[in-house]
């Protein structure tokens, strides 16, 4: 384990790698593996060796930084860099060469007392690499050479957003929400941890539960353009009128699931009620949460 996410919101600058404690069971593949096989197979290169997708990123980042007159290996044979990394696996040597080409590393010897994978497994419990310091100049890659905080696409963008909130929906907003015992979907299938209520319900405001004749207790049929949903509801002022709520990560009744204790609280899964087609008009990122949705009683409890 190597930490990317949360290491961006440390408080001090520090490094720590740690293998796996427990070696995998026979027969399963490693998290890397299955990544690397799902990259082959969306290049059309199915059966092929998942080694080469660490070859692959490699050669690409290695090419890349000798190429760079900034980089601590400008000019240098990448082939030669590749030689020198170490590690048991691919994704390891991978690990290397970035903590090498880093701002911590040694540069592949420009810097020999910089960080290396070898020197980080022969401190286990990590390094103390000091206090935070600013680096925007080195990261920094827009043409105005500034923080661009209102991007031109952005900027032609707030006409519609200002309309948006001048419309209201003639439906109800269905938003998500988190539990603490449930954290996305990883906890689902957990013995110690399934107990208690049910926690995959629908969260009503009580003028919307007295409008639409929904019992706290009871089941509500949520419907959109990708489908419908039954699930138990929950009246509560938690949420503000004419919006509901539903938590993701849910549906482990679902064909292929083979999660035992899961399928014994299956859910439903949000994702049921989008056809795909709707789409942030400047990322065309999926929308995913805020959508509109109609409401009506179940016409009895969904089967488990």
């Amino acid at each position: 384990h190597f930490d990317f996410a949360f290491n961006a919101l440390a408080v001090r600058n520090q490094v720590r790698y740690t293998r796996a404690p427990v070696p995998l069971e026979e027969g399963r593949m490693a998290e890397t593996e299955i990544l690397a096989r799902l990259v082959l197979a969306v290049g059309g290169m199915h059966g092929a060796d998942p080694d080469a997708v660490d070859t692959m990123v490699v050669d690409t980042v290695l090419g890349k930084a000798v190429a760079d007159p900034h980089s601590p290996v400008h000019g240098r044979d990448p082939q030669d860099l590749a030689g020198q990394l170490t590690g048991e696996n691919g994704p390891e040597r991978r690990l290397d060469m970035m903590l090498r080409l880093g701002p911590y590393g040694d540069g592949f010897g420009a810097r020999p007392d910089g960080l290396t994978l070898e020197r980080l497994l022969a401190h286990p419990h990590g390094i103390d690499l000091g206090p935070l310091r600013p680096r925007i100049g080195e990261v920094l890659k827009t043409v105005s050479g500034r923080v661009e905080l209102l991007p031109a696409p952005i900027a032609a963008d707030l006409p519609r957003l200002a309309r948006a909130l001048d419309t209201a929906p003639h439906d109800l907003v269905l938003v998500g929400r988190r539990h603490l015992r449930s954290n996305n979907s990883w906890m689902h299938n957990v013995p110690a941890l399934v107990g208690g209520s049910n926690r995959c319900t629908l969260h009503v405001h009580p003028d919307d539960a007295a409008r639409i004749g929904l019992a706290d207790g009871g089941h509500a049929r949520v419907a959109a353009a990708g489908g419908r949903i039954d699930v138990p509801v929950e009246v509560t002022d938690a949420v503000r009128p004419g919006v509901v709520s539903l938590p993701h990560g849910w549906g482990h009744d679902r064909p292929g699931t083979r999660l035992g204790v899961a399928a014994g609280h299956p859910g439903a899964n949000v994702n049921q009620l989008l056809d795909g087609t709707l789409l942030d008009p400047l990322s065309g990122n999926a929308v995913l949460n805020g959508f509109a949705v109609q409401l009506t009683a179940a016409p009895s409890e969904p089967p488990r």
